[in-house]
């Protein structure tokens, strides 16, 4: 019997056992997306005789003589899209769009009667990026995409240029794509914490049917990396191995199978015996920095860029500004706590993976789901030998980020392969993998002292920071930096001090993630400001605002003044003055014998990294009167595309539809740093306002030139050029392109941006929540979030950004916990056992932006993709504080460890009485 999938008969039988997801993509449906091969996500969602099915959990054979409705056929056969796809563009109901094919199916089967209940009926479908407001508002039929006219773009409410794409399934992520011959990777792993690889046995392995390959740590190169990618390969330790004798932690590669088959290769690496001399192993940080514990990475610290590698110390800072203990002696008040935040995955839709071949050039192409396609291709090449020209990487449209991509965890293994085997080879991580396998937040243990006069005049601030980098060091020094960095500078404060270490223990490693740090150290520190006003007698917000530094006023941390960091543009004062707004209006009261309570938090982020990020954007006039923008960075959701473009029309006075982007492809784009550190907007953005607005310098140039008029009298409007007086004449670009290629001229033009100088963006957040003290269970009232962004390129976007970041923050504050067991095992590998934020558990945040314009970034705009997640956790965690009279000093505030907390004290209570 054939299965008929979007109208079509497919004869193909599956194989035994396959489910309709893989089936499905087989045949060429790519809209039906992996996100968690649990029934956990709804990203797989399709239609079998109208009725949503998850099809990862749906046998193939089951859809025999069935019709089958993937997002490809949700349209009508005409191509004029179904009501929900049309409303998901209109509202722009998604960001790296990998689960928009999943939440339209979803939506397109629901009743009235589900429709009117959203919380239930969505609470199969999970979404990493939106917040799912936007989703809310796509089905509601909300409209917020605007078409501005020619050079108006700027500040306006454009949708992605890919949204298209996305809602008929045609947008193509790392896997969507036909490779012939392709052979398939599946790793072995370490069941140890610590031990040494005496002995590797592949024979077995190599007589499994299907298996061509089994590379071991004999195959891998001898030298060590870093995962990290940064501008600046020495930023980082080099610590790694691409396979390597020694492993650190339960999960780490032990070897690779290439098969015909996952299956195949699944199975030969159960086949392959390894020997292991087990070696003690240490956990926890404060333990792995004491003498005698083991040393996770016995190498010299010179060659690799380890602090202090017998320490098990990656990198540590230490800092003062002024006389720390002269400050305390000066307070009236002084407040100390050790406030402890945990590991949080960035659970990314669509998990790491990669796909390589050698080209018919002989060159090595990789396509990846990388945030960082230049400097991924920048260290295969010092890995391998190979020189840049001979290697390219490309990036598709992303799944997701969030800095998880930010690391090199699969490209180099899939490089050796295809190197060895001159065959294209696939590694795609499971869910479970993601978990054990990649990177997670930096756990850190923040104990901090501080210290004010009674009229609320800070005089002392100190921090003792700790963070669990895990096995490996990867941004585990930098992350450190960043973190004890703008959580003291924001505050003015005559004396300061830091102390952090990034310290090594046999745990799976931890990496980049949104906020770099800053979120877990401004929980501590918003915390105990918050609770210093409040033996002080004052209101903690006033007390905060009296010590913010001001437009102007050196930013200074424990290593001083950064020289290029600037505040460029202020806005933190409209942002408080956004939170006494709020407070200020009519409270909703909180359930009958419920506790309730206000807290907020404010935050400061650099709009970029230290030491340089660069950004090469060319453009050019292409033959028909259109435009070529040529730019580096990676799209995952972050919306840089749609306003790189919004940029560029409005530079040349066009419209976006006029304007082509390539980008994230080594072999048609200039380098780019890669989209991570909230550089999207403000590096590449600006190196594209640059050479746009070069290029409409190069067209006027050259049209007055050859019209032999004044250049005062000619102007770009959209489609031409207008000249002679009045400008009632006009020459069409594509007849000026003509004209130039008549003559051998380039209509063609350069931007480029070092990162450098760098401005300050900074955020606040205000919660209304209840408690019931009977259950712990929390309810929030009110959200309200308020930005400094500078200029607002498309407030849409940012809006999405903005309640993206207050959802994963909100994840992070009330329920995430990547748990690791007494072993050194994650517990968590599942999201049935890791839980995300689904839709019923995210309120409606109130976004409002500032009115501000930056002197640095490109039109006066600044960062805002990680910086709202950074006062998110604090502000709940001050408000919970109003409401119960406790203070909760460790994350997640999960609603047993509130009721526990309760209890306890409603006991004391009782007893002292």
């Amino acid at each position: 019997m054939t299965i008929e999938v979007n109208g079509r008969p497919f004869d193909a039988d599956p194989r035994p056992g396959q489910c309709l997801r893989t089936y499905l993509r087989e045949q060429g449906w790519f809209g039906v997306k992996k996100g968690c091969d649990a029934g956990d996500c709804g990203a797989c969602t399709v239609h079998v005789d109208g009725e949503p099915v998850h099809s990862c959990l749906y046998p193939a054979f089951r859809a025999r003589g069935r019709s089958v409705t993937t997002v490809e056929g949700l349209a009508s056969p005409d191509g004029e899209l179904h009501p929900v796809q049309r409303g998901f563009l209109d509202a722009q109901g998604f960001q790296c769009g990998f689960c928009t094919a999943g939440l339209l199916m979803t939506t397109a089967a629901l009743d009235e009667e589900q429709l009117a209940d959203l919380p239930r009926a969505l609470k199969g479908s999970l979404c990493r990026c939106t917040g799912y407001r936007a989703v809310e508002d796509a089905i509601r039929g909300v409209r917020h995409t605007e078409v501005p006219a020619a050079g108006e773009a700027v500040g306006r409410n454009l949708p992605a240029p890919a949204g298209p794409q996305v809602v008929t399934g045609t947008a193509r992520y790392t896997f969507d794509l036909d490779v012939p011959g392709l052979l398939h990777m599946k790793l072995l792993r370490s069941p140890h914490a610590h031990a040494r690889i005496t002995a590797i046995d592949t024979a077995a392995a190599l007589r499994v049917p299907g298996v061509h390959a089994v590379l071991t740590h004999h195959d891998a190169p001898e030298r060590h990396f870093s995962t990290a990618r940064h501008e600046h390969p020495t930023d980082d330790p080099d610590d790694t191995r691409v396979l390597d004798d020694t492993v650190r932690h339960i999960g780490q590669r032990v070897a690779a199978v290439v098969a015909d088959s996952e299956a195949a290769a699944e199975e030969g690496c159960r086949a392959v015996e390894v020997a292991y001399e087990v070696l003690p192993a240490v956990l926890d940080p404060e333990e792995a920095m004491r003498p005698g514990a083991p040393v996770v990475h016995a190498k010299d610290a010179a060659t690799a860029r380890i602090s202090r590698p017998h320490d098990n110390v990656a990198g540590e800072v230490h800092g003062e500004a002024g006389d720390i203990a002269a400050g305390f002696a000066e307070a009236d008040e002084i407040y100390e706590e050790t406030f402890r935040t945990q590991r949080v995955q960035h659970a990314a839709l669509e998990t790491h993976g990669a796909v390589a071949w050698i080209d018919e050039d002989g060159r090595l192409t990789v396509r990846t789901s990388s945030q960082t396609p230049f400097l991924t291709r920048r260290a295969l090449c010092a890995l391998y030998d190979l020189p840049l020209d001979r290697v390219r990487v490309v990036a598709g449209r992303v799944g997701g980020g969030f800095g998880g991509k930010q690391e090199m965890l699969v490209e180099d293994i899939v490089a050796l392969a295809v190197l060895r085997l001159r065959r294209p080879v696939k590694l795609e991580y499971t869910r479970a993998e993601q978990f054990y396998g990649a990177t997670t937040r930096h756990p850190f243990t923040v104990h901090v002292k501080v210290g004010a006069r009674r009229d609320g005049t800070l005089t002392a601030f100190q921090l003792r920071a700790v963070s669990n980098t895990g096995a490996y060091g990867n941004h585990g020094p930098a992350v450190m930096f960043h973190a004890c960095d703008e959580s003291l500078a924001v505050y003015r404060c005559p004396n300061k001090k830091a102390d952090g270490y990034a310290v090594y223990t046999h745990t799976v490693p931890a990496g980049a993630f949104r906020g770099y740090g800053l979120g877990q150290v401004v929980f501590a520190t918003e915390s105990a400001l918050d609770e210093l006003a409040r033996r002080l007698g004052m209101d903690p917000l006033e007390f905060k605002a009296r010590n913010i530094i001001g437009p102007g006023e050196p930013m200074i941390s424990t290593g001083g003044e950064e020289e290029d960091l600037h505040i460029a543009s202020y806005g933190l004062d409209q942002c408080l003055a956004v939170i006494r707004a709020a407070r200020a209006e009519p409270a909703e009261p909180g359930p009958d014998g419920w506790l309730v309570g206000e807290g907020a938090a404010l935050a400061m982020i650099a709009t970029g990294p230290p030491g340089g990020h660069i950004a090469d954007v060319r453009a050019a006039l292409l033959p028909d009167g259109t435009f070529d923008l040529a730019v580096g960075t990676a799209e995952f959701g972050n919306g840089t595309t749609t306003v790189h473009r919004q940029i560029a029309a409005g530079e040349l006075a066009t419209t976006v539809e006029r304007i082509t982007v390539r980008q994230s492809d080594t072999d048609v784009v200039r380098h780019d740093t890669g989209a991570f550190a909230s550089t999207g907007v403000v590096v590449a953005g600006k190196a594209t306002l640059r050479a746009s607005r070069a290029l409409a310098a190069v067209l006027l140039d050259f049209a007055a030139a050859h019209l032999r008029v004044a250049r005062a009298d000619c102007r770009l409007v959209d489609e031409a050029v207008a000249y002679g007086p009045g400008g009632g004449s006009r020459i069409p670009l594509k007849e000026l392109y003509a004209a130039a290629r008549a003559v051998g001229a380039d209509l063609a033009a350069d931007g480029h941006f070092g990162g450098t100088p760098r401005s300050v963006a900074f955020n606040a957040h205000w919660f209304r929540v209840a408690v019931d003290p009977g259950t712990g269970e929390m309810r929030i009232l009110r959200s309200v979030h308020t930005a400094d962004a500078g200029k607002v390129m498309n407030p849409m976007q940012c809006r999405g950004q903005v309640e993206g970041g207050v959802a994963q923050a909100l994840g992070a504050t009330l329920f995430e916990d990547v748990r690791v067991d007494g072993r050194g095992a994650v517990d968590t590998a599942a999201f049935r056992r890791y839980r995300l934020p689904q839709y019923a558990d995210i309120p409606r945040t109130e976004v409002h932006f500032t009115q501000t314009a930056d002197a640095i970034g490109p039109l006066g705009a600044k960062s805002m993709s990680e910086s709202p997640f950074i006062p998110v956790a604090p502000a709940f965690a001050n408000a919970l504080r109003a409401a119960t009279g406790l203070r909760f000093t460790d994350l997640p505030l999960t609603r047993d460890r509130v009721w526990l907390a309760l209890d306890a004290a409603g006991t004391r209570a009782a007893e002292g009485r």
